[in-house]
């Protein structure tokens, strides 16, 4: 049975005052008609509805409140000030660094609470799509100033190393602290959407290996320049490729949604429901305008302060990260002239492949358990251990 908003603010009312004594009746919390509504909220509350039940507060004011002090990690925002301080005033550059990073740091989680709050005005595909691009915005710009200051081999192993990271470490914890959780259960997931997302992987490692062999087997037709050309062909290709990914989410989320809620939904989708924004949709994208320029200040900081050490960044999507962010990289740089390529080395290029493989292999069934989260950490150890002894043939970043 449907309800309007204003049984919901009741609800709402009536959990934050849970110490109160029930009241039985037809104007109590035990009143049946209210007690038989659905779990999860109706699709017709509008947004002011939804603002009132996600927070009390209101205007730019309250945004302000939410977004800049809610986070402790908003402490660290003036070291990114202090950092560009320090570059202004003082020779030593040794600071700049590690302040730009700590500034950067705030603002990339503060851009991923704008970008879920915008995602609740949209549908759970739509949403988890505006996570995943805006949640590598930090990648995509720290790429874009390092290819301006010709570091390449820095783009290359910081976006290698994000990924390397994000389908062994990440996914391994989430499967083992998932795993430990539910103890013998086994927790199941989209089996379609795993064997997509390892397929776009799989895809995106034929475009790293083709150069890189192409390089190290001296079959070019033109030596210096058939690996550059095939790189950034394959980088067009990649970008069509992800950009029909999209539309091919989009277009089945709808399908997806009326299923789910045909069949009563899961766990995760009612938590999805339950999930009200707290700021405005408009809110959200000028914050997402405000945080993404930012980052992109401290990132031209601290990458103008990198010597001869890779670059970290932060957590990411690895789809997105090898079929949109390394490629369009590589766009970048031929229109910038920079020569940016798929050349990932062959260590770098092999390491990717048999992580890509491992992890597909895992995932063909759809379910993980804590075995499989220790396997792919283990995993992980592993590479992290060949890096840490591999010596880069070309250290200085070009």
């Amino acid at each position: 049975m449907a309800t309007d908003g204003a049984d919901y603010r009741r609800l709402l009312h009536g959990r934050q005052n849970s110490h109160q004594a029930p009241v039985d009746g037809a104007d109590g919390f035990e009143d049946d008609n209210l007690a038989a509504a659905p779990q999860s909220p109706p699709h017709n509350i509008g947004a002011s509805s939804q603002r009132n039940l996600g927070s009390a507060d209101w205007g730019v004011f309250g945004s302000m409140k939410i977004v800049l002090f809610k986070s402790k990690l908003n402490l660290l925002i003036p070291c990114g000030f202090l950092a560009i301080l320090i570059d202004y005033t003082s020779q030593n550059q040794g600071w700049v660094f590690p302040l730009s990073l700590l500034g950067i740091i705030p603002l990339a989680e503060r851009l991923g609470f704008a970008t879920e709050q915008l995602g609740l005005f949209t549908g759970r595909t739509a949403g988890g799509l505006l996570n995943a691009t805006f949640g590598n915005a930090t990648e995509l710009v720290i790429s874009i100033h390092a290819l301006r200051s010709g570091k390449l081999r820095v783009v290359q192993q910081s976006l290698l190393g994000s990924i390397l990271s994000n389908t062994l470490l990440v996914l391994g914890c989430a499967f083992f602290g998932g795993g430990l959780a539910c103890g013998k259960t086994e927790q199941a997931f989209r089996k379609e959407d795993a064997v997509l997302n390892s397929g776009l992987l799989l895809m995106a490692v034929m475009g790293l290996v083709s150069p890189a062999m192409l390089y190290y087997t001296h079959t070019e037709v033109n030596l210096g320049q058939s690996a550059l050309a095939l790189s950034r062909f394959s980088s067009c290709i990649m970008l069509v490729a992800y950009a029909a990914f999209i539309y091919f989410e989009l277009s089945n989320s709808r399908r997806r949604d009326e299923a789910s809620e045909g069949g009563g939904g899961d766990q995760g989708d009612d938590d999805y429901e339950y999930a009200y924004p707290e700021i405005s949709k408009w809110e959200a994208i000028a914050w997402l305008t405000i945080f993404t320029a930012w980052i992109s200040v401290f990132s031209d900081f601290l990458v103008g302060a990198i010597e001869d050490i890779s670059l970290g960044v932060a957590i990411g999507s690895s789809t997105q990260i090898s079929m949109f962010v390394i490629p369009f990289s590589v766009v970048t740089g031929w229109m910038t002239g920079q020569p940016m390529d798929l050349n990932f080395h062959l260590f770098e290029t092999a390491s990717l492949l048999i992580t890509v493989l491992v992890v597909a292999f895992l995932l063909q069934d759809g379910t993980s358990n804590c075995f499989k989260g220790l396997m792919l950490i283990l995993c992980y150890l592993i590479v992290a251990a060949s890096f840490y002894v591999y010596a880069d043939p070309n250290i200085d970043g070009v």
